[in-house]
């Protein structure tokens, strides 16, 4: 299978728990390539043209099934569920039940803990050369969630323009809490050895509003407003201007890894949440969604471990827009629910176009 990141099939093709695991390739007409297992929907390629027509990949990937495994980062470019973000202490409450879940990041449970939706091998159906349909049952209890929760993800390329779309749905057969992303670690001067930093990216978010957290990375409950500080990203700004100050905040995330609330006018309609811009390549990205937040990760964490084809990815080597509920909702009575009822249908839309 002929690909511009040049990976192999066979180098993703195994069988996990009974079920088949592979490599698919999407296109559009315009010359974008997308690569994808339908391991955890990792993506392992966006290949798109920067300001001289040249593509490379902007997303770090690994080239083997084999270098996702034993990554040390597990939700790299892997859909997440059932609860993106962090659940405090791993425990909610829903209609008068408790719910107790893996704690897998520090005292809370974070990404729907550490046998999620990025560690399951989803059914996978290619309807065409642009699109591809993945589809996975999490049944009652499972990581500590209830109810049977069906769940279908489509990745489709646009034909139009460089643009990758997601859409998500989910049903449930008992009231349950449901908030999914994309954790897609996004480097738009192309993946090297070691791979840029993402400090000199300029980075547009459109909220005038965050959601400070605590020591644990937990939402404190407040939602406070951006200008004035650090995290005002309300006008183009460049990511490492302000990432090092002595702000508290930035202290707690050793970095920039924070959920903020996007302006709408109307909820659930797809509109710009942020944009994305690498000075050296000339490449822009702008983020679109249905959701209420978006987390903005500057790859705080990655401590410089190998990637595809002998890449390395050190320390804010990435940036992340991860579309979502806001963190630690199930416990936050007074923030937007994530609940969904039987008889109701979870929805999102959210779409990565690349310039």
């Amino acid at each position: 299978m002929e690909n511009k990141s040049n990976l192999k099939r066979e180098d993703f093709q195994s069988i996990i728990e009974g079920k088949q695991t592979d490599l698919f390739i999407l296109r559009n007409n315009k010359g974008m390539e997308v690569a994808v297992t339908n391991y955890g929907c990792t993506l392992l390629s966006i290949m798109v043209p920067d300001k001289s027509n040249k593509f490379d990949n902007v997303i770090l990937g690994h080239s083997s099934l084999k270098d996702i495994l034993s990554c040390p980062e597990p939700f790299l470019n892997t859909v997440v569920g059932r609860y993106a973000n962090r659940i405090a202490k791993g425990k909610f409450t829903l209609n008068g039940n408790e719910y107790k879940l893996a704690i897998n990041n520090g005292p809370n449970a974070l990404h729907g803990g550490p046998t999620g939706f990025h560690t399951k091998v989803w059914d996978a159906t290619q309807l065409n050369e642009n699109s591809i349909v993945f589809k996975y049952l999490s049944t009652d209890g499972e990581e500590g969630y209830p109810g049977n929760l069906k769940v279908e993800l489509t990745y489709s390329l646009d034909n139009n323009s460089n643009s990758l779309h997601i859409n998500y749905q989910a049903t449930t057969d008992q009231t349950t809490v449901v908030n999914l992303t994309s954790h897609g670690f996004f480097n738009l001067s192309g993946i090297g050895t070691p791979t840029s930093s993402i400090e000199d990216n300029i980075v547009y978010i459109n909220a005038d509003h965050y959601a400070p957290i605590d020591e644990v990375s937990i939402p404190t409950g407040e939602i406070l407003k951006v200008a004035g500080t650090p995290m005002d990203f309300t006008s183009p700004k460049v990511v490492g201007d302000r990432i090092n100050d002595n702000f508290r905040q930035l202290k707690y995330g050793s970095g920039y890894d924070h959920c903020y609330v996007l302006n709408k006018i109307e909820p659930k309609t797809l509109t710009l949440a942020a944009s994305c811009q690498d000075p050296k390549s000339g490449r822009l990205m702008e983020v679109y969604t249905t959701e209420i937040g978006v987390q903005l990760y500057t790859g705080n964490w990655l401590g410089g471990f190998k990637g595809a084809h002998g890449a390395t990815f050190p320390a804010r080597s990435a940036i992340c827009f991860e579309a979502q509920c806001l963190p630690d909702t199930p416990n936050k009575p007074y923030f937007p629910s994530a609940k969904l009822e039987p008889g109701e249908k979870y929805l999102q839309h959210t779409v990565y176009k690349f310039k």
